[in-house]
């Protein structure tokens, strides 16, 4: 897939008034026009390429439409980039943000460019796959995480970025009460999947930074060395809270070669490639590298497919009532039904 796209008709905006706010906001702009690319993956927030001379840099701004209460807050996150940066280097600097929706039809703000390739359903043209390499991506991966929620988040001044008291308990009631209101259609195993959630919530461990949304196609990585990543994208959601809530959304996407088809084509991505490690040996390892008890980690991993089924609905709920067009989210009711159906069956097991 190419890295850039030209910018869908109905999601493109005024590059001049853009241009124009840059230029105020951000010292030392070359000369030249102001040129525009859409970044194609992701369903969630827009996110494009801007290119001025041999300056690049990143706008984000919330999809199209209505979207759910506290969701693709572009303040949040660009307040939480301009702390987290400086103890978490992976995570890219932001150069502003701005609510006046004057400009572009909604709040938006402007990053710094980490050059490198992100890889989602298919490896870079030209890569000889090989089962060390993925071993090794799998390892940079998991390590990854590791390294994030052990940061000091007090030290980084993150104590308002959320309550880690109580968390699972919000998590739980929040993403099944946003699945009730984004529902579009009934499927009966929801009410089995959540009651099994809702009655044997774990204890949390101590509390780290969340990203929320971690996973292989969220790390921009060296093109000349897959295994090396250079940033950590997509930060809307992160907040402070239980760390194995994390890994185990993280896992979700997580695909293996003898999964079901249902399963894989939620969310496609090169994962179920020879070498890659199972979801198994990725929790091993994280126990291993971080020292927390992953004795509970079942549970965590029924909740975290749910929650993707959830994020999926919300997409699939504002394709449904052509708030977007993008016709990539017309078959999203299966994969959200394909979802719950593995959850609960996952849940009915009583162990991975």
């Amino acid at each position: 897939m190419a890295e850039t796209i030209r910018v869908r008709e109905d999601e493109d905006f005024d590059r001049d008034a853009v241009e124009r706010y840059m230029r105020e906001h951000i010292e030392g702009l070359p000369e030249g026009k102001l040129e525009v690319w859409q970044f194609p993956s992701g369903a969630s927030n827009l996110t494009y390429l801007l290119k001025i001379g041999d300056w690049e840099g990143v706008l984000r701004r919330p999809p199209l439409g209505p979207v759910p209460p506290k969701a693709h807050d572009m303040e949040r996150e660009s307040r939480l980039l301009m702390k987290i940066h400086e103890a978490f280097t992976l995570a890219p600097k932001p150069y502003f943000f701005t609510d006046d929706e004057s400009i572009i039809g909604a709040q938006f703000y402007v990053m710094e460019r980490r050059k490198g390739v992100i890889v989602d359903d298919e490896f870079p043209e030209g890569t000889e796959t090989s089962e060390e390499l993925c071993r090794g991506m799998s390892r940079m991966v998991a390590d990854t995480l590791v390294e994030l929620h052990a940061v000091d988040w007090r030290e980084a001044g993150l104590e308002d970025l959320g309550r880690p008291e109580g968390f699972l308990q919000r998590q739980v009631k929040g993403w099944i009460g946003r699945y009730d209101e984004a529902k579009t259609e009934e499927i009966e195993e929801v009410g089995p999947l959540t009651d099994w959630l809702t009655k044997d919530i774990p204890e949390s461990p101590d509390p780290t930074i969340v990203h929320n949304d971690y996973k292989l196609n969220n790390l921009v990585l060296n093109p000349d060395d897959l295994t090396e990543v250079r940033a950590v994208l997509d930060w809307e959601m992160t907040t402070i809270g239980d760390p194995l809530f994390d890994l185990a959304v993280s896992l979700s996407y997580w695909v293996e070669p003898d999964d079901p088809q249902e399963l894989k084509e939620v969310l496609p991505t090169v994962t179920d490639t020879p070498g890659f490690i199972t979801r198994k040996e990725f929790i091993d390892y994280y126990a291993e590298k971080s020292g927390r008890d992953l004795s509970r980690i079942h549970w965590y991993m029924v909740f975290g497919y749910f929650k993707l089924a959830v994020i999926l609905q919300q997409i699939y709920a504002r394709w449904h009532k052509g708030q977007t067009k993008d016709e990539r989210f017309a078959n999203f009711n299966e994969r959200v039904r394909n979802l719950i159906l593995h959850a609960n069956t996952l849940a009915g097991k009583g162990d991975l």
